[in-house]
């Protein structure tokens, strides 16, 4: 590695600041706030890019030595669902580029999301700063699993065909991923690389399981079935319901559902929540599932330590960071045979993976973990040992480091004001182009 850089992360929906008590934090929130405070540690200085979403919200917020949040004005200072910001990203692109043309110049952007990739796109053109592109999520991914449930526009699969062919690098985030790209947006192999997401070894470690139950007021006998993540359709949390209908007798299996917009779980609030509970009473099964509502994210691990598995079967999932911390406290994880799910957990190793959408497989291998709980226990060291030898945010911050070290200029690029005006447009750059 050479000097230190400077980086700009752009997440134009997914603030690090949710990590600090907001209930909406997803995948891509960890993301962006565990990279950027690797990153800062590793001697970089770090600025993240993300719209303003709330009129309170000072211009700029230190969250450590070296990472800064700086909130962009564009559309209304509220929030906006994701599938709604697009037409607010012209306005975004041209605040960020009057931000920068009044700052040190940064030596490489790195966009979030196809919507922070437009962003980046535009500054890339307008003031020569490379970019590196990670979605995250594929429209077109989304498209084959979701079809008529997608609220994306349709304008999404466009841009993501020209940020593959523009970017300087682009992050495939697992074996799958790289292949979706490949097969759907003919990326070129030699410019794709792959850089996992992680976990945090001082948040998510081994905690010991009776305790954790007595904390958590769990039943020390049961054969307890985790779920936690977000409560969406997609997510196949009623696959895991049904499979408790396909357990035999002696197995006195419990699934426990963590998540949801409120602490207390509330159907008005999380409508995910009555669907699945008349799951449960469809088969029978009402009194073995329980709804704990959204946890925060020093709390996970007493969930993850109290399971005796942890399982995640979505239709799909662009990597997962789930299965990563439940392996990281300990725990089996079953998971569904698709996306980064497949390379995270290592099959027959550290858990089972079994098709989505199957709760007899499912159920199946439920039935064997409880019948053999010296094959969990193995499972559950192992999966500590993968997680800790391959995932964890520093190695992942030191990967991605040496991809901007790869793509960054040695010398800065005068472009002309005409350059953007050069480009073939998308339809949401005209608003753009000067």
């Amino acid at each position: 590695m050479n000097e230190n850089l400077r980086i700009a992360l752009i997440s134009e929906h997914a603030s690090p600041l949710a990590m600090l008590g907001g209930v909406d934090a997803g995948g891509q929130n960890i993301y962006v706030a565990h990279l950027a405070d690797c990153l800062a540690r590793a001697g970089h200085h770090v600025d993240v890019l993300t719209r303003r979403d709330d009129p309170e919200l000072p211009a700029s917020v230190d969250l450590r030595p070296g990472v800064r949040v700086v909130h962009i004005d564009a559309g209304p200072a509220t929030f906006v669902p994701k599938e709604q910001l697009l037409a607010h990203m012209p306005e975004f692109a041209r605040a960020s580029e009057r931000l920068l043309r009044h700052s040190v110049p940064y030596d490489v952007v790195h966009a979030n999301f196809f919507m922070s990739g437009l962003v980046a796109r535009h500054l890339k053109h307008t003031l020569g700063t490379p970019y590196v592109m990670t979605f995250h999520a594929l429209g077109l991914v989304r498209r084959e699993h979701q079809q008529e449930a997608d609220a994306f526009p349709l304008e999404r699969v466009d841009i993501e065909r020209a940020l593959v062919r523009d970017a300087d690098a682009v992050i495939a985030e697992c074996p799958q991923d790289s292949a979706d790209l490949v097969r759907l947006y003919d990326a070129d192999p030699e410019r794709l690389t792959m850089v996992p997401c992680g976990f945090d070894p001082l948040e998510f470690k081994p905690t010991n399981k009776a305790v954790a139950r007595a904390a958590l007021g769990l039943h020390p006998d049961d054969f307890i079935v985790l779920q936690l993540g977000r409560l969406v359709p997609r997510k196949g949390i009623d696959n895991v319901i049904r499979s408790l209908a396909h357990l035999p007798r002696h197995v006195p299996g419990r699934v426990l559902v963590v998540g949801g917009e409120s602490r207390e779980p509330d159907e008005r609030l999380t409508p995910e929540i009555a669907r699945l509970r008349g799951v449960a009473v469809e088969y029978g099964v009402a009194e073995r599932v329980s709804f704990a509502g959204h946890r925060r994210r020093e709390e996970l691990r007493l969930y993850y330590a109290a399971a005796d598995v942890f399982v995640t079967t979505p239709w799909y999932e662009p990597f997962g960071i789930t299965p990563l911390e439940a392996m990281a406290c300990g725990t089996p994880v079953v998971g569904s045979e698709v996306g980064g799910i497949q390379y995270s957990v290592s099959d027959g190793v550290t858990g089972f993976l079994v098709p989505p959408n199957d709760p007899a497989a499912l159920a199946t291998k439920l039935t064997e973990l409880y019948e053999n709980p010296a094959l969990a226990r193995a499972m559950g060291r192992a999966g500590i040992r993968r997680a800790r030898s391959m995932f964890t945010w520093q190695q992942v911050a030191q990967q991605l480091i040496e991809v901007y070290e790869s793509v960054r200029q040695p010398v800065s690029i005068d472009l002309p004001e005409t350059a953007w005006r050069q480009l073939p447009l998308l339809q949401s750059e005209r608003a753009i182009a000067p």
